[in-house]
């Protein structure tokens, strides 16, 4: 590999930050006997969707970053008239969604363990999804960190090229300052429109993170700072959890405590 190509292949926003984690007797076992019909296999080329589910026509579902997959599982089994593409990284948490599936008999389920960046890129076809959910993504709550943030202009601009017009986009965060980043960036996409009906103004940004002519002259500045103008202005903003999304015990225990979370719901045109 060239130095060039390695650059660039190091400098580009990935979808998972790795983390410790040790794969139990069961998540492991699930691997071995699921893994062969519902765990597919990263691959440079195209995907055909409607084979990897058997030949189903349902509309189909992209997840990124399913965690430990709890939620991915309930949203299945709720919903068995869509079939969901789930993306992780994580080996325990591959096994952990195996098991759920066996457990609950899920038969509108795949997963595939790989970058979700590389898998849009080179698995996904251009409008081809009918929905994707980024939830709880990793918000880099430092702020010399935030460039590390997901939910950057151009990969949203590769999700949106993904979805078939018509198509849904639902986020849900429970760190504040990403969920308002999250609204810019989403407000700013032309193919997108904001289903929420709430007008909010930016409260975690201020004018000292407006980015300054010299960031903004470099051609590799792509971090996401707010402009004066979004910092003055109203926008369109948040929705109410969708019935479909499960509240998480983790989520459940943020919200006794005080901690927002904010979802986030945007259709294609």
């Amino acid at each position: 590999m060239s130095s060039e190509k390695s650059e660039k292949h190091f400098d580009r926003i990935r979808s998972f930050v790795l983390r410790a984690g040790r794969t139990t007797a069961g998540q492991q076992r699930a691997m071995d006997e699921l893994g062969p019909q519902f765990l597919i296999p990263y691959q440079a080329q195209e995907l055909h969707l409607q084979e990897v589910f058997g030949g189903s026509t349902k509309p189909k579902i992209l997840e990124i970053g399913f965690g430990m997959g709890e939620t991915t599982a309930k949203i299945a089994t709720s919903r068995p008239e869509d079939d969901f593409l789930a993306i992780e990284v994580h080996p325990p948490g591959v096994g952990a969604l195996l098991k759920l599936i066996g457990e609950n008999n899920l038969s509108n389920l795949r997963l595939i363990r790989h970058d979700a960046v590389e898998v849009l890129e080179q698995m996904i076809a251009p409008n081809s999804l009918d929905g994707i959910h980024i939830y709880f993504a990793d918000p880099w709550h430092k702020k010399r960190h935030h460039k590390r943030r997901l939910i950057q202009a151009e990969f949203v601009k590769l999700l949106v090229s993904r979805l078939r017009p018509g198509a849904y986009l639902h986020l849900a965060t429970d760190w504040h300052n990403y969920a308002e980043q999250m609204l810019l960036v989403l407000n700013a996409e032309s193919h997108l429109v904001n289903t929420s009906t709430e007008q909010i103004r930016i409260e975690t940004f201020s004018a000292a993170d407006v980015a300054s002519e010299l960031e903004l002259s470099k051609e590799s500045f792509k971090e996401f700072k707010p402009t004066l103008e979004q910092l003055d202005a109203k926008h369109p903003a948040y929705v109410e959890r969708p019935a479909y999304r499960p509240i998480t015990k983790f989520e459940n225990r943020g919200i006794k405590l005080g901690h927002g979370v904010w979802d986030l719901v945007y259709k294609k045109k």
